[in-house]
């Protein structure tokens, strides 16, 4: 066992259990179209569906406290903030020449769908994701 198991600290209940896996999977869908949206040209999308899942998880991560989908709330809320943060520093990039602006963030694109794609295997599988 590492530093990065989570154990259930106190059992929960089915019904409870499958509430939280089913506002992750609706948290994880949103993430992805706006993932996958950000490295397809041309095909982006609003900010919005980011926004509300965002909010989705910060307002259901206490629920899920103390057992494995936790880590998932968790890895997807840090994922957006540093996404985010990336976005707004690389940002001069474009104010100096396209290129480098538009290469960095294709790479942050690029790192934020695969962060989301391991978060939904790893939901999938019922296990943990590791930060």
């Amino acid at each position: 066992m590492s530093e990065h198991d989570i154990i259930d600290i106190e059992p929960i209940d089915t019904r409870r259990g499958d509430s939280l896996r089913a506002w992750g999977w609706v948290s994880y869908i949103l993430h992805l179209i706006v993932a996958v949206a950000a490295v397809v040209p041309g095909a982006q999308v609003s900010i919005g569906l980011l926004i509300i899942a965002l909010v989705l998880d910060l307002v259901k991560k206490d629920e899920a406290t103390g057992n494995w989908q936790a880590s998932h709330f968790r890895w997807r809320i840090r994922t957006v903030l540093w996404a985010g943060v990336l976005y707004v520093v690389t940002f001069p990039l474009f104010l100096l020449f396209y290129l480098p602006g538009a290469l960095a963030w294709l790479a942050i694109s690029v790192w934020f769908l695969y962060r989301i794609v391991k978060g939904m295997v790893r939901m999938n599988a019922g296990r943990a994701v590791d930060a």
